[in-house]
């Protein structure tokens, strides 16, 4: 739609032009399941005789009138923005429209739970969708108050920023059996952090006291059904944990007047910032067991949201340029209190391999970035929620306080809330505070760090005598030929030996490295250790490779490190190598199935696993691929039997054998295991493994349509149906990939995770020719997907459809014709193209290398 890619230039003129004081919305959500009633206050000054607009992507405009003017609504409003003439010094606006409930998890998401048939709501925002719920100046910088009066059916509860009035039995126009909330005004905010949650949402309550003395009321929620699952006292616990932690070390209050965290259907990202309101995927709502890795990552994500309270909330960025400023600290600071203030003491170990693997594969693609994006319009700043923006910079800032200090970079961050709290700023704001509590010159670091994109890679050079005694030991850096700056790093080497058996740290040297060689005179005269390791306690953001003779020491004693911090730093450098096709992905294969038995640590199993499973798909030998995989699900088997019964190990093992099960043999494994039998002692067969054990099967070919009906007459949830949907994707035979391409393709009603679930299950094969014949497709499709879905639907389908396993020439080539056809007129679009075609070249190489 015009109007809907809103421009850096466009949001910039329009906030010289205006000073947004208030908003009051009001929305009837009893007007059946298509459409809501809404109408918006705002209250704002302008210059005097300007013109501009206001967003309002609706279903039907029914009135607009600015300062008592009737303005016609068809001639002002298009459907995405209404057109505002000859503004006064001070106006008052009015816009009541229908609006259209979504199914896309953006706007105002609808669902009905299918166990007992109630509907839940709950916004999205971010980046440009409040303007799918009221109209309003759709931009970060505009900030202003929002008073919200919600009508909805009395049984419901109703959620937003500010604490829950109690209800106001509607009258007889509203309808019998309707209510309405009227919510005090919010702080100063930008509209993207409001929030609206509405259906009959159980709850349990709780409450602390902020630092100020205040007495935050908390909220844990859930849908009906769910809500016997909720472990609302662990959440509660890390919450306090966090508000302690952030409390002290921003020396700035809680800045709002409650905190509830709300568990929601269908939700497309792992969890939203709303100012006091914050919206978490429903899968964080545990009804089966779970690897412990899936619980620390559900704990991170709750100190990463609360940490947003301050950083975009309290404190939010001018344009989405600085998009980092919120995520990167959020990333960062999320880990610092998992790591110092909560049981989760090994968190800089999950950072390690989790967010940094996903950081150094975002570096390498051929659409990365700088920190600081240059952001043109919304198109650009939603495709760039991505590794960059959140753990690069997470990344960078973790190398920044080894530079600076701890105490110093917090003292900065304290000073930086004190003087900008309830403003916008940009990223001049934050360093100047960094520079003055820390006394160094950051502009130098920023215009390497935060301005330049590009991973740089880090060797040991050096030599021995015969004694085995360092005579000269230098580190060296480079970077590729696109992008090749070459960065300052403050780093450690750790020097490792064989103690007892155990691989442990004997010396440990901190010093800063910058250039292409820099020379490490304090590691002269010391005798040459069994392993060095660059980067050792992952102070830096590069990638590091092992001299042959640790490469040598890893490869047999990966498994005998003390620490998990260093086992896993070595484990990353393989990882690394595989995927540059630098050493053979075979190699890497072996390494994981010989060493992951020992890992103790529930993050590093589930990382492993899934590098694992990407060697295996993408990156060993095509005409080897077959073997390598059946002996390495006979290996996860063997793996399972072997493991401590009822070990977090033992679970992933078993679900991963399950994953990768193909032969005959395998497949009998399965099938007695979803029975009941041969199950390894101590693994309970809950609901979400008999799904996966159903779907290994139905992927294999041994079970079908009837088998999949069963299995939902047994689980007829909302999580069920999901599963469903999956395993009937998954079908190995052309019809039922026919009906799923109809259904994800040519359809237009399916919802977000439905729609999520298929394209997973559509592309769940043994039997890879089963998708060549939607290649030509999906290329004749895609930018009409890309024009008519909204984001979120159109990136899934964008990105989860494109011919990835088929890792040919052939594919390369079609997509370098879809590209030259393109051209520039989608950057966006293209964007995700050339990301999805990195992957298949990158396979390529590392095939060739896999020898």
């Amino acid at each position: 739609m015009p109007g809907l890619n809103l421009t850096r230039d466009e949001a910039r003129t329009r906030a010289d032009l205006l000073t947004v004081h208030s908003y009051e919305v009001t929305l009837d959500l009893t007007r059946g399941d298509r459409v809501f009633g809404s109408t918006t206050v705002v209250s704002f000054a302008a210059e005097q005789g300007a013109s501009t607009f206001i967003d309002a992507v609706a279903d039907t405009v029914h009135r607009v009138e600015l300062n008592g003017v009737e303005l016609d609504p068809a001639e002002v409003a298009d459907g995405v923005r209404v057109q505002l003439p000859v503004l006064a010094a001070s106006n008052t606006l009015v816009v009541e429209a229908d609006m259209l409930y979504m199914n896309t998890g953006e706007g105002l998401h609808r669902f009905t739970d299918p166990v007992d048939g109630e509907v839940y709501l709950y916004t999205q925002f971010e980046v440009p969708d409040s303007r799918r719920v009221f109209a309003v100046f759709e931009q970060p910088d505009l900030k202003s108050t929002f008073r919200f009066s919600v009508t909805a059916p009395s049984h419901w509860d109703v959620i937003s920023n500010m604490p829950t009035p109690e209800p106001v039995p509607a009258g007889p126009a509203e309808g019998a059996g309707n209510s309405t909330w009227y919510f005090e005004p919010t702080p100063t905010m930008s509209s993207y952090v409001t929030a609206l949650i509405a259906g009959p949402y159980q709850s349990v309550r709780s409450e602390l006291t902020s630092s100020d003395g205040r007495t935050i009321p908390l909220g844990v929620f859930a849908r009906k059904s769910l809500m016997q699952y909720m472990d609302a006292e662990n959440i509660f616990a890390l919450t306090r944990q966090g508000f302690e932690f952030y409390e002290e070390q921003f020396g700035t209050p809680y800045p709002f007047g409650k905190y509830d965290q709300l568990f929601v259907p269908e939700f497309n990202a792992g969890a939203m910032e709303n100012a006091g309101a914050v919206t978490f995927v429903e899968t964080y709502v545990f009804r089966s067991r779970v690897p412990d890795a899936t619980v620390e990552r559900r704990a991170i994500t709750i100190l990463h949201e609360l940490a947003h309270m301050w950083f975009g909330d309290l404190v939010t960025m001018r344009w989405w340029n600085d998009l980092w400023l919120n995520e990167s600290f959020a990333e960062f600071m999320s880990t610092l209190a998992a790591a110092e203030a909560t049981e989760f003491e090994q968190a800089w170990t999950t950072f390690a391999i989790l967010e940094k693997g996903w950081a150094y594969r975002q570096d390498q693609l051929p659409s990365t970035h700088p920190i600081v994006a240059q952001i043109n319009d919304l198109e650009d700043v939603q495709v760039n929620f991505d590794g960059i923006t959140y753990a690069k910079g997470a990344s960078v800032l973790k190398q920044l306080v080894a530079w600076v200090g701890q105490d110093r970079f917090m003292e900065g961050v304290r000073q930086y809330f004190a003087k900008h709290s309830w403003k916008n700023t940009e990223l001049v704001d934050l360093l100047s505070e960094l520079e003055a509590a820390s006394g160094r010159d950051l502009k130098a670091w920023s215009a390497l760090w935060l301005e330049t994109a590009g991973v740089n890679t880090l060797s040991p050079e050096f030599t021995t005598d015969d004694d085995g005694t360092i005579t000269s030991f230098a580190i060296l850096q480079t970077a590729i030929e696109a992008f090749p700056t070459l960065r300052p790093h403050r780093l450690a080497v750790g020097f490792y030996d064989l103690d007892g058996g155990a691989l442990v740290r004997t010396h440990r040297l901190e010093l800063d490295v910058d250039g292409e060689r820099t020379e490490v005179p304090e590691l002269v005269g010391r005798t040459r250790p069994a392993l060095v390791l660059l980067n050792d306690d992952d102070l830096a953001y590069a990638k590091i490779r092992l001299d042959p003779a640790s490469l040598k020491t890893s490869v047999l004693h990966v498994k005998d490190f003390r620490d998990s911090l260093p086992r896993t730093l070595v484990l990353a450098s393989a990882w690394d190598a595989a995927r540059d096709g630098e050493t053979p992905a075979r190699d890497y294969v072996e390494l994981v199935l010989q060493n992951i038995g020992a890992e103790s640590d529930s993050s590093v199993v589930l990382v492993l696993l899934r590098q694992l499973a990407s060697a295996l798909a993408f990156y060993v030998r095509p005409e080897d691929r077959e073997a390598m995989a059946d002996a390495a699900a006979d290996r996860l088997l063997d793996l399972a039997l072997a493991a401590d019964a009822g070990s977090d190990a033992q679970l992933q093992f078993t679900r991963a054998f399950s994953a990768h099960a193909r032969t005959a043999s395998q497949l009998d494994t399965v099938e007695a295991m979803l029975a009941g039998e041969r199950v390894p002692e101590g693994i309970t067969v809950d609901q979400d493994l008999r799904w996966e054990l159903l779907t290994s099967l139905v992927v294999g070919g041994r079970a079908g349509e009837a088998q999949i009906d069963a299995e939902l007459a047994r689980d007829s949830t909302a999580t069920g149906a999901l599963a469903a949907a999956a395993a009937r994707a998954a079908l190995p035979t052309a019809p039922a990939k026919e009906a799923a391409w109809a259904a994800l393709v040519e359809s237009t009603d399916l919802p977000n995770a439905t729609q999520r679930s298929m394209i997973a299950g559509f592309t769940r094969v043994h039997d890879r020719s089963l998708l060549e014949p939607f290649v030509e497709r999906y290329f004749a499709s895609v930018q009409d997907v890309w024009a008519t879905r909204t984001h979120e639907i159109a990136q899934q389908i964008v990105v989860g459809l494109y011919p990835s396993l088929l890792t040919t020439q052939d594919t390369l080539d079609r997509t370098d014709a879809f590209l030259a056809a393109l051209g520039d007129s989608s950057p966006s679009l293209r964007r995700l193209i050339l990301e999805s075609r990195d992957g298949v070249e990158r396979a390529r190489k590392a095939q060739a290398a896999d020898r």
